[in-house]
């Protein structure tokens, strides 16, 4: 629930509910609840954290994003000397 005067509490979470039904629900036929809770987990892990493109991160799965930035991070820093 979002706080008083603060329309952005929840845009994080609406972002992806978008993004499920777009790319998951609309596109599957349930016929039971088991049917959502298997699936929904597979897409979770599967598409949206392997696969799937995201803006905020350069256009790049977020798995690859997380890569890139701990080999980054773990390189050593060169030491300058300024003379």
């Amino acid at each position: 629930m979002a706080r008083k005067d603060n329309p952005y509490d929840n845009a994080a979470a609406e972002s992806f509910i978008k993004t499920l039904q777009a790319e998951e629900v609309y596109l599957w036929e349930y016929r039971t609840m088991d049917d959502v809770q298997n699936r929904l987990p597979c897409f979770h892990e599967d598409v949206y954290h392997r696969q799937r493109l995201h803006s905020a991160l350069g256009y790049v799965p977020p798995i690859e994003f997380e890569e890139t930035f701990n080999l980054i991070k773990s390189r050593p820093v060169p030491l300058t000397v300024s003379v």
